[in-house]
Order: C-alpha cells, then sequence, then structure tokens
C-alpha cells in the first residue's frame, strides 16, 4: 500500500503535467463517474443499507439520484463554467483584454462523511473534477461498508495517477493531513472541524467546511397543519434525522403544538405503521457510541415525551421521539442532536422565535412553516442562514443551481453545480496588453506634474468605464 507521501506525489506529478486541465479530460472523468454509479447501484444500495439500514428510497433519491442529476449538470455546463468572463473596462485599457480565468487549484483533499457516505463524498468530487484538479478522497470509516466500496470502485473509473482513495481512522487521518494539500474539503462535525482548520493552516491551505447545527422550523400564522406534518416529519426523520440539514427543533404557539403533535402521531403510524421498528422504511443509527449520546440526551432532558421514547441497543434503533415543554437551557438544545428526536419550544410571538434564533451559532438552514407570505418574508428578512426554505425541509438542497453550504459556526464556502466549480477554481485576473497607446501611459511616468495627474485620473476614472471586450 502507497503511503500518503507516495500518493501525493504520484498525483502531483500528474497534475503538474497538466493531464487535468483539458476540457476533454474532465468531461471523460465526470462521465466515467456516471458509469460508477450507473453499473454498481445494486452495491451502492446493498453497502448502505449494512451502514445504516437505509431503505432503497431514501438510498435512491439522497444518494444515487442526486449524483447522477449533479454529473449531468456538470456535464452540461463545464463548457461555460470555463470560458473566461470579461469585465468592464476604463479608458486606460480600452485595448486590452481583460477577464477573469478560472484554474484549477492543485491536488485537493475531500474528507467524506458518515451519515450520506456516497452523495457528500462524490458531489464535492464532482466539483474537483470539473475545475481541473487531481483530488485524494477520504470516506468515513465509520461507514464500513460504503468506504470499501468506493475504494474498490474509484481506481476502477477514474484515472489513478489524478485520483486516490486513503481509508483509515482518525489517526490515519491525522497522518494524512500532515501532508500539504492545495485545498482541503471537509464535511462532518464541528469538532473535527476545528482539527482540520487547525492542520490547514500550517500549510496555509485553503479550507471548505461543511458543517450544520441546530436547523429551527418556525411554524407561525395560517398553517395546514396535516401538511405541515407530513413534511416536517418526512424532513426530520428522513435518515434516521441523522441529515446535517435536518430540523432540528421546532418553534411555535401552544395552540400549534397542540394541534401538530396528534397530527404528527398520526403521520408517523401512516408512514411507519403502529410497530414502527418494524418498518422497512426507516433507517437506524450508525454505532453503538451515537445511540448512546442520543439516550444520554433523552435521559437529561427535563421536557415531556409525547411520541416515542423508546429504543434497542441491539437495533440501532430509537423510536421517532417528539419532545415538549423543551426549555433553551435544555440537554435538547445544547448541541446539533443528530438523531430522531424532535424538541419543541412554545413562543407566542413570532418576533420572540426569531430573537430565540439569533441568539444562537447561524445554522445550516432555517425552515418557516406558514400560509402566510408576510411570515414567510419576515423570518427571511430577519434570520440568516446558509440555506433557507418555506413550507418543507432538506429539498432546497436537491437543486443544483443552489449553492449549499452554512455560515459562520455552520460553515464555510459553498458547493453543487456551479458553486462546486468554483469551489475548486482559483479565479485569476488577466489583463493582456500590447504595445499600443505608449503615448497614453507615459502620463504615468516621472517627472509627475498635475496636467498628468488629472488627465490620468480621468481615463481611469469609473466613470469613463466601458465594456468593450
Amino acid at each position: 500500500m502507497d503511503s500518503h507521501k507516495d500518493v501525493l506525489e504520484r498525483l502531483r506529478t500528474a497534475f503538474r503535467s497538466g493531464l487535468t486541465l483539458p476540457e476533454e479530460f474532465r468531461r471523460a472523468q465526470i462521465t466515467q463517474l456516471m458509469s460508477m454509479i450507473r453499473e454498481n447501484e445494486d452495491s451502492i444500495m446493498k453497502a448502505l443499507h449494512q451502514d445504516l439500514s437505509k431503505p432503497k428510497f431514501e438510498s435512491a433519491l439522497s444518494e444515487v439520484d442526486i449524483v447522477i442529476n449533479e454529473l449531468h449538470h456538470a456535464i452540461s455546463n463545464i463548457s461555460t463554467w470555463m470560458q473566461p468572463e470579461y469585465v468592464t473596462k476604463n479608458l486606460a485599457t480600452k485595448l486590452d483584454d481583460c477577464f477573469v480565468r478560472r484554474e484549477p487549484l492543485g491536488v485537493v483533499l475531500i474528507i467524506g462523511p458518515w451519515n450520506y457516505p456516497l452523495q457528500l463524498l462524490i458531489l464535492p468530487l464532482v466539483g474537483a473534477i470539473a475545475a481541473g484538479n487531481c483530488a485524494v478522497i477520504k470516506p468515513s470509516e465509520i461507514s464500513a461498508a460504503t468506504e470499501s466500496l468506493v475504494a474498490e470502485l474509484i481506481p476502477k473509473y477514474l484515472h489513478q495517477d489524478c485520483y486516490a482513495v486513503v481509508r483509515g481512522g482518525s489517526e490515519q487521518t491525522k497522518a494524512l493531513l500532515q501532508n500539504r494539500f492545495d485545498h482541503i474539503f471537509y464535511t462532518g462535525s464541528q469538532a473535527v472541524a476545528r482539527s482540520v482548520v487547525q492542520a490547514a493552516s500550517v500549510h496555509l491551505t485553503p479550507v471548505t467546511l461543511e458543517l450544520g447545527g441546530k436547523c429551527p422550523c418556525l411554524i407561525y400564522g395560517r398553517i395546514n397543519i396535516q401538511a405541515a406534518a407530513h413534511r416536517l416529519a418526512w424532513a426530520k426523520f428522513f435518515n434516521m434525522g441523522q441529515s446535517c440539514v435536518a430540523p432540528d427543533y421546532v418553534l411555535c404557539t401552544e395552540a400549534t403544538r397542540d394541534a401538530l403533535v396528534p397530527a404528527l402521531s398520526a403521520v408517523l403510524e401512516k408512514f411507519y405503521g403502529k410497530e414502527l421498528q418494524k418498518s422497512p422504511d426507516l433507517s437506524r443509527i450508525v454505532s453503538d457510541r451515537h445511540q448512546n449520546r442520543l439516550k444520554k440526551l433523552l435521559d437529561r432532558t427535563k421536557g415531556k415525551v409525547l411520541i416515542g421514547g423508546e429504543s434497542d441497543q441491539e437495533d440501532k434503533y430509537i423510536a421517532p421521539t417528539v419532545v415538549v415543554d423543551v426549555a433553551e437551557d435544555d440537554a435538547l438544545m445544547e448541541e446539533e442532536i443528530f438523531g430522531p428526536i424532535l424538541p419543541i419550544i412554545t413562543l407566542e410571538k413570532l418576533e420572540e422565535s426569531i430573537e430565540f434564533v439569533n441568539r444562537n451559532e447561524k445554522p445550516l438552514a432555517i425552515y418557516v412553516f406558514s400560509d402566510e407570505s408576510s411570515v414567510v418574508k419576515t423570518v427571511m428578512e430577519k434570520t440568516t442562514s446558509g440555506g433557507f426554505c418555506s413550507n418543507d425541509g432538506i429539498v432546497h438542497m436537491t437543486l443544483p443551481g443552489l449553492p449549499f453550504g452554512g455560515v459562520g459556526a455552520s460553515g464555510w464556502g459553498s458547493y453543487h453545480g456551479r458553486w462546486g466549480f468554483e469551489q475548486f477554481s482559483h479565479r485569476r485576473s488577466c489583463m493582456l496588453r500590447g504595445w499600443a497607446l505608449e503615448r497614453l501611459n507615459g502620463l504615468r511616468y516621472p517627472p509627475y506634474t498635475e496636467d498628468k495627474l488629472k488627465w490620468l485620473r480621468w481615463t481611469t476614472s469609473a466613470q469613463n468605464s466601458c465594456s468593450l471586450m
């Protein structure tokens, strides 16, 4: 097995050779990724079920189709993305070519998480390839079956001199991070992100962090409570709540809570049957450690469990759970839940809920459920988050045209579609000049005079800009 140093040297040599620069090469590699997903869909489904007991339906939507759509989007748009972007000029640069050129960063590192172990590894890889980079891919060892499959498939489908998979646990990741990369893309927890940033700082390596946080769902004003319950339950309990964009808690009035809880109870029975644990449509908690963490949160809460609360350690199962009478300092509000537990906090005024959200770290997503456009607009304008979605949950991240990423503690940078291409590109400012107008250039040369300064300021003024290319 090659050492990290050998792997990086192989990739850096390939990058310096210019192999990844032509559009044809980038397009071919993205097409190969498409073939990899399509030809191995059954194996992917099996690995995801082995790791998280993911239902085929959820795996198809959130791991396979979203990647296929991203690949199609990249193939359709890569030519446009690679074109130079011409800029407005002034009189002094009228005869020059002035443009922004997107160039690859070099050899990048992509560290994936365990909760969507294929999607959240391959989507940034699409952006890295489209931008012309070489990449080291580090899947999560926690989702071991998917890690093994990715390590097997990537070398079969992608150019081995340009793309490599590195496996291992936390110690191997720490050793990997001691090497110099041209960019690091990390998806995972805030705690590990701090270690990634610290390691990157040694080499002054730029980083993209896709983290998470406590994504609130505000429910105010007139509301179709049945539709709200369906969409909230689906978004919260998809992948057993192990989604960075899952609604983490609900803010609403007491009246809304009293209508919502029985509606959620009915919806959960409709979705998963009377014996939820036997449903084939519910995933499982990824590990004993995460199971124990969630159980401790439930044991420590001072709120009242009205739905669920049951657990089975051997089955890595925690029932979809709804907790009411939750206070701001409750154990369930200390950290991102990342599991099938939904706290409901009651605040009678929308303004109070907005203040509540703004007192805490900026979340990866904010959701607002309301039939009143004024409510939606007020929440959107008076809060900040990585993403925003009204009257639904998590679906905003499925559209390649929208940037996906956090803000502040929920993440640095964004990707999906062109935004991934931009994240892995250097925007190089270029000015191509000839030898014409040397007499005009003489205005800037010493000896300096007031007349020269006057004319030079006039030729470089923004008021005398032009869009000639």
